[in-house]
């Protein structure tokens, strides 16, 4: 076919789609080694395209189309670049029909594009609500412990005052094998700094989880072995062993 000069530049994005009939093609790609602007656009529409691509793999939510579709009515197209120096002459109806043929493959890029959008964002929701769920499940478990230990028949109670002034109390079980840690009054740490808690084992410091303000959390590790709970300011990340000198080395009761 006669690709008129001065709309064949508007090919590029049904081209890097091949979205083109084979006489169009053919006649574009004879244009495109003598067309830098062309070059270029062909070269962005199909890094684009391959990030879609790429991007679309993940699975949407099934309302996605639903709202995609919805969308794409409130989509603007916008015109392709025509170079200045390039006249534009010939038929106006004739390059009327080759923009809304050509609008084609730019719409569904567009709806791509939308379509990615609205899958990256149900993606960041879904994981958001996944870390507050199982952020919630880890707070249900800790409450469970602290509450089982509280409430244990043979719970024993020890209660010690940290160097910075913090008031602290350790509940144990034999029964359940667990304790839990009890601090008021604890000061808040220096940024990048964090409390670290520990049970001593035969002379050895093994972690046992953080506090991180005031409040009772249970102790990891087994107590039955421990013969006093400490307490050191640590990186936020904790430490295989303690860096600084304990603020707190309650004996446990025997």
């Amino acid at each position: 076919m006669n690709q008129h000069h001065s709309d064949i530049h508007t090919l590029a994005a049904a081209y890097a789609l091949d979205a083109l009939d084979p006489g169009e093609r053919d006649d574009f790609a004879a244009h495109v080694p003598r067309c830098e602007d062309c070059r270029r656009d062909v070269a962005d529409f199909e890094a684009t395209a391959a990030r879609l691509a790429g991007a679309a793999a993940q699975d949407p939510p099934a309302a996605l189309k639903q709202r995609t579709m919805a969308a794409i009515d409130g989509v603007r197209q916008l015109p392709p670049q025509v170079p200045p120096q390039l006249p534009a002459t010939g038929s106006p109806r004739r390059l009327t029909r080759a923009l809304r043929r050509k609008a084609v493959p730019l719409a569904l890029a567009a709806s791509l594009a939308a379509a990615v959008s609205f899958a990256g964002l149900a993606a960041w929701q879904y994981q958001q609500s996944q870390d507050a769920r199982n952020q919630a499940q880890q707070a249900e478990q800790q409450l469970d412990t602290v509450s089982s230990v509280l409430a244990a028949p043979d719970a024993r109670a020890v209660h010690g005052r940290a160097s910075n002034g913090a008031v602290t109390t350790v509940v144990s079980s034999d029964r359940q094998n667990r304790a839990v840690f009890t601090a008021t009054g604890l000061p808040a740490p220096e940024p990048g700094k964090t409390y670290q808690l520990w049970l001593d084992q035969d002379g050895t410091m093994r972690p046992a989880g953080f506090i991180h303000s005031d409040g009772t959390v249970p102790l990891d590790g087994d107590p039955a072995d421990a013969t006093a709970v400490g307490l050191t300011l640590e990186p936020v990340a904790g430490s295989a062993e303690p860096t600084t000198t304990p603020l707190l080395l309650l004996a446990l009761p025997t």
